[in-house]
């Protein structure tokens, strides 16, 4: 097995726990929806396969899902995840806040995806 299988393969799981985890989430549609798609991605991945435009729809779309939801004071957002010791979702901010890294998540792990796509000739 090559090094792209494993990296795609333990994001595929990754990103299958996550699409897991939104189901009690208020909009489970819309994420398990996106969290699919990263799956998608990375089927592709671990077959070798990197098809340049819609990988980077996916990523930039992401990033500016990232930039649209990111909190305004990630330090608090991060003490006030500590402060409650437990994953439940206390408040809308928090929920946006967590939305928000899963989609800079999204970005960073399909981005050796997208990197292998434009340089391939």
């Amino acid at each position: 097995m090559k090094f792209n299988q494993y990296y795609f393969s333990i994001w595929l799981l990754l990103f299958a726990l996550f699409a897991f985890w939104q189901f009690n989430d208020p909009d489970p549609e819309v994420w398990v929806s996106i969290y699919a798609v990263a799956m998608i991605f990375c089927l592709f991945g671990i077959r070798g396969i990197f098809p340049k435009i819609p990988l980077t729809i996916v990523v930039v779309l992401a990033v500016l899902g990232a930039i649209y939801f990111f909190p305004g004071g990630v330090g608090q957002w991060v003490a006030d995840e500590w402060a409650q010791k437990d994953l439940t979702m206390k408040t809308p901010q928090m929920e946006e806040n967590r939305e928000t890294f899963g989609l800079l998540t999204i970005a960073l792990a399909l981005s050796p995806a997208l990197v292998k796509a434009w340089r391939k000739k």
